[in-house]
């Protein structure tokens, strides 16, 4: 049995659900049956084109139909799809083209100039355009009009390369994290079944996007595995447009990200319908204790947080309806076993902060040309995450930052999450940042606050922050400085890039 991953499709028309909705998308929706004749369309352009197994196609595309197209039809053949994030930078998608040895490109016509400006002289890269004018290259439409509508999928091993995702760039530069074809399987069999329990009377909104991997299982690999509804939205995921989608197509599983149920509850989430959605998830960031409460409040649905990362493709450790605890990632996806280890390795017991490895099989292969990365995070069986968390005497994990992001002050360490997740308890605080700084030669704590509304003197603000965190908990654990901007720098999920805010206190240090 081929074990290509674009067969996820083709279970639900030997389940006879060739005529339900698959995807409910701005530009159009379609059935599992058309699905399946457009994908086998796609793949047959390729190999009409001379693509063939191996091969890299870049997708810049945003939630329409183009994308599960391109997607799973790329794979149908053997080829390779690396979906990049439509938001992203120029020389982003240079580097992309230029590391990957992409053959070919399947871009959204709205950001067909950046492409255009990334690829500069390559003449030999086919560029096929969706979703509006093709300016002289190749129209998505017209590669899919007049091929066969039936492609038998290319056997492929379960260990073959079938995509690669690069990483969101919390951290630094994006990684181009290469996934096989088993692995979507494994994510669908542990996290989507076990935690979500998703059944084919389940309708899936996401408001990350598909191109990333917590939104590429949200909207994509879960529901069509199990013959459930993917509702897309394209363009940016505000407060309202997402009101709008869910009051509109009535989700049953909701997923987003902490800044974005933040911006929703300050944004009147808890005068919108959320009534269908028998769950809410959240991944990407840790989620505070205090927004989990009052999301349910406002909505009156639980939130399961967890933590996942685009090496592991999905979500390997969380809360469930029958376990939630809030402030923690719950604990692990079955499947999936973690361990906290100090630096030279050793497993530490409940109580302890320190590093986290993960195991479980949808774990990526390696970093694509990043050998020295790839060796010192897959250390034989497991993972190493570059998260720092704590196992309570429950069992549960609760984040205490990432381990680039632990600041020592006075030669004690300080985990930022805690001093972020004290912040955000303060009633005049929706979200904050916290990063180590030096001044006058000393490790100190700073944070950057998003305030719910405009301090009337951020001087007295700031020095009442200082004291809730010194009420709450260690005395050591306060932010020395405290800075009010109005947002952060975020990766495409919304995740805080922390670095960019050390970048930021770096450049302004004298030289």
């Amino acid at each position: 049995m081929s074990h290509n991953a674009s067969l996820v499709v083709d279970r639900n028309l030997e389940a006879g659900r060739e005529g339900k909705a698959a995807v409910l998308a701005p530009d159009r929706t379609l059935t599992y049956g058309d699905l399946s004749r457009e994908i086998a369309r796609w793949g047959n352009f390729l190999r009409a084109a001379g693509i063939g197994r191996e091969d890299r196609i870049l997708l810049v595309l945003d939630d329409t139909t183009a994308f599960p197209v391109a997607f799973l039809g790329t794979m149908r053949i053997g080829a390779v799809p690396i979906p990049g994030n439509p938001l992203d930078r120029v020389d982003n998608y240079a580097y992309y083209l230029e590391d990957s040895y992409a053959k070919a490109v399947v871009v959204d016509s709205a950001l067909l100039p950046k492409l255009e400006e990334a690829m500069g002289d390559r003449a030999d890269l086919l560029v096929v355009v969706a979703n509006g004018d093709a300016s002289g290259h190749v129209a998505m439409a017209d590669a899919l009009s007049g091929q066969p509508e039936e492609l038998a999928a290319t056997p492929a091993h379960r260990d073959d390369m079938a995509f690669w995702l690069y990483s969101s760039g919390s951290t630094g530069r994006p990684k181009g994290v290469v996934h096989l074809h088993h692995d979507i399987e494994v994510t669908c069999e542990t996290y989507a079944r076990n935690v979500l329990g998703i059944g084919e009377q389940d309708v899936c909104f996401s408001t990350t996007k598909l191109f990333h991997a917590y939104g590429l299982g949200n909207g994509l690999s879960f529901p069509y595995w199990a013959g459930a509804t993917s509702v897309l939205l394209a363009g940016r995921p505000t407060p309202d447009a997402i009101f709008d989608m869910v009051e509109t197509h009535r989700p049953t599983l909701f997923f987003s990200v902490p800044a974005l149920y933040a911006a929703m509850l300050k944004s009147g989430a808890a005068e919108r319908d959320f009534s269908s959605a028998r769950a809410c998830v959240s991944a990407a960031e840790a989620l505070p204790a205090a927004l989990q409460e009052r999301w349910r409040d406002a909505t009156g649905k639980p939130i399961l947080d967890g933590v996942g990362s685009t090496e592991m493709l999905h979500i390997y450790c969380s809360n469930t309806m029958d376990h939630l605890v809030p402030g923690t990632s719950g604990r692990p996806v079955p499947g999936y076993e973690l361990r906290i280890v100090d630096e030279s390795g050793r497993e530490l017991p409940p109580g302890e902060p320190g590093d986290l490895l993960v195991r479980g099989d949808s774990c990526a292969a390696f970093y694509w040309h990043q050998h020295e990365k790839s060796v010192h995070c897959m250390r034989g069986d497991w993972f190493y995450t570059g998260d720092r968390y704590v196992q309570t005497p429950e069992g549960d994990y609760a984040y205490q930052g990432r381990a680039d992001d632990m600041v020592k002050v006075g030669g004690l360490w300080v985990s930022p999450a805690d001093v972020e997740a004290c912040l955000v308890q303060h009633p005049a605080i929706s979200e904050a940042a916290v990063i180590g700084v030096i001044a006058d030669d000393v490790s100190r704590i700073k944070a950057f606050v998003i305030a719910t509304d405009a301090p009337a003197d951020p001087n007295v603000l700031a020095e009442e922050l200082r004291g809730w965190c010194k009420e709450r908990l260690r005395r050591y654990e306060y932010p020395h400085f405290i800075e009010f901007v109005t947002d952060f720098p975020r990766t495409a999920t919304g995740k805080i890039q922390r670095f960019k805010l050390r970048e930021l206190e770096a450049s302004r240090q004298p030289a």
